[in-house]
């Protein structure tokens, strides 16, 4: 009796650990292992109407899209790009170095082992599988060659039809199949952005502090969706370089705010309409939070 007692037990605190890590994953994610369930929404962009205005949505992004490397202080994501953009993800933020006639992306000091090259061309195959998608993605040059990464990419991209490199506001069915181009400071081509962090946002030693931050930066995305702007919100944070946040790595920070900011956005779900966000950019999400931040789109309008 006391032997099955023992193994009742056992299998119970087996199934609470199995469900609680699953939990855990749902919203954060530091598995770089993809796996989808059957009925997962890929193309969740085709449930747009075409005359929605790009600056009408909210969009699943990464911060940092392509940092898979350089160890705890700089790694800020686990998926790769592919299964990133399978997940829901459609907005990417990269940092790149120029040299010679290569664009590398990289994350400080350390070369995240892809060329913007590489990540163009991953995110058309994508788009050529699902064309009702779209995919936004953020430049941001590093470094001394700054004045020269537009004259770079410019030169990557050519005049192929597939790069929305307009500073105008374009509809959803205007940007199907296509990479559409933020811009910000030193890098103009595509649409302007507004990023709501203000300074010293990125800076965490209190969680709570964080998720106070996040709301005050998504109301004001809040106020600017629908102008001529994008606008992004970063979630992410880094306790590097501050006394009382010197163990709070992106990853643990994002394992802390990915369930409660899945918490907060789905309170807004009873609205109708929904609220837009604009673009919100995380460290690890997992694939309910970037369902919960692209569904906010669904019966929104």
């Amino acid at each position: 009796m006391k032997a099955g007692y023992r193994c009742l037990l056992f299998h119970c605190v087996l199934l609470s650990v199995t469900f609680m890590c699953h939990g855990k994953d749902l919203f954060f994610n530091d598995n770089g292992n993809l796996i989808l369930p059957g009925s997962y929404n890929i193309p969740w962009m085709s449930g747009i109407e075409d005359f929605r205005a790009l600056s009408l949505l909210t969009i699943p992004g990464t911060h940092d899209s392509m940092a898979l490397y350089g160890g705890p202080e700089l790694e800020c994501q686990s998926l790769s790009l592919k299964d990133q953009l399978r997940a829901g993800i459609r907005f990417l933020d990269l940092k790149v170095f120029g040299l010679g006639n290569t664009l590398y992306v990289m994350h400080g000091v350390m070369y995240q082992h892809s060329t913007l090259k590489d990540v163009i061309d991953t995110v058309q195959a994508f788009l050529s599988e699902f064309k009702t998608e779209a995919v936004l993605i953020r430049v941001q040059p590093e470094s001394f060659e700054k004045t020269t990464v537009n004259e770079m990419v410019q030169s990557l991209i050519g005049n192929d039809q597939r790069f929305w490199v307009s500073s105008a506001m374009p509809t959803m069915g205007q940007i199907r199949g296509k990479i559409v181009f933020l811009q910000m400071n030193t890098f103009t081509l595509g649409i302007p952005l507004i990023d709501t962090n203000g300074k010293g946002n990125t800076k965490v030693t209190n969680v709570n502090d964080k998720d106070n931050k996040i709301i005050k930066q998504l109301n004001q995305a809040t106020l600017a969706c629908g102008g001529d702007n994008a606008v992004v919100t970063y979630t992410s944070g880094t306790g590097f370089g501050t006394f009382w946040g010197m163990f709070l790595t992106p990853k643990r920070v994002a394992e802390k705010v990915n369930p409660w900011l899945n918490q907060y956005l789905r309170q807004f779900y009873p609205n109708q309409p929904r609220p837009c966000f604009g673009i919100i950019a995380m460290n690890f999400p997992g694939i309910d939070l970037i369902q919960t931040v692209a569904n906010l789109n669904i019966n929104g309008w």
